[in-house]
């Protein structure tokens, strides 16, 4: 499985009307959503996802008027690939509502993560992920019934917190301010997060910040130093090093390794 390209947090104005072209697209909408099939419209939740297949006619549009929020996959798979997501029963072409989206949430940002460093397991640390992908909507579309466990509490709330830090990572996010918000003691809070997602607020807000600077090394010419201030960082040094303990190189190693990545 080759994967083409990963797109996270984009927003579209206008309806999606055409064919998918010569690779399978996995979208992901982060907001309610329309689909268009035979002549009859039908609204989706946020935490929707489908694969549309290569050359696929796709229509849908936003449900609310707002822009349509989603992450996107392009991939190109074998035929050992298709016969994979033949037995897992895996819908094509048909929406899925995810009760959860955590796993597909934490899994796209993964790979847009390791895409932008470049390494020898590369390849099979995708094909990995978009089984991961694939096994999620497999369970979504036959849901199994869970008899026990406990619910975290203000899930929703979290979540929403979670998407907003990826969507605005030049937010301040100050923890009292968000505590002062969701009218909780930080300690609560921190539990709760770590609960919900097996990561800390602080580590989440430095991720969508680090991914921000990911993008602007790779479409823009700003220095170094303006890419930290954009970022939110006081210190070029300490963005460096950040940038470095999180991504495996230096931020000027990262930009010169770009042509290499889209090779």
């Amino acid at each position: 499985m080759k994967i083409i390209s990963i797109t996270l947090n984009c927003r579209r104005d206008k309806a999606a009307n055409g064919e998918t072209g010569p690779d399978a697209v996995l979208y992901y909408f982060r907001s309610p959503v329309v689909f268009s099939a035979a002549g009859h419209d039908k609204v989706y939740k946020e935490d929707t996802a489908i694969i549309f297949s290569s050359g696929y006619k796709q229509y849908f549009r936003s449900a609310d008027g707002s822009p349509i929020r989603y992450d996107c996959v392009r991939f190109r798979s074998s035929s050992a690939d298709r016969q994979y997501m033949a037995s897992m029963n895996l819908p094509i072409d048909s929406p899925v509502e995810i009760s959860d989206g955590f796993v597909i949430s934490s899994t796209l940002k993964s790979m847009k993560s390791r895409s932008q460093r470049k390494g020898k397991h590369l390849s099979e640390f995708m094909e990995l992920c978009m089984r991961i992908l694939f096994i999620s909507l497999s369970e979504a579309a036959e849901p199994v019934t869970v008899t026990h466990g406990e619910t975290i509490p203000r899930y929703a709330e979290l979540k929403k917190l979670r998407d907003d830090i990826y969507d605005d990572p030049m937010n301040d996010w100050s923890v009292d301010t968000i505590c002062d918000d969701l009218n909780i003691s930080k300690a609560y809070f921190h539990r709760l997060y770590l609960e919900a997602f097996g990561v800390t607020c602080r580590q989440d807000v430095i991720e969508s910040r680090l991914m921000y600077a990911g993008e602007l090394l790779k479409n823009t010419d700003l220095s170094i130093s303006a890419i930290a201030e954009q970022c939110g960082y006081d210190s070029d040094s300490y963005f460096m090093r950040q940038f470095k303990q999180h991504k495996g190189c230096t931020p000027s190693e990262f930009r010169r390794r770009i042509p290499e990545q889209n090779e």
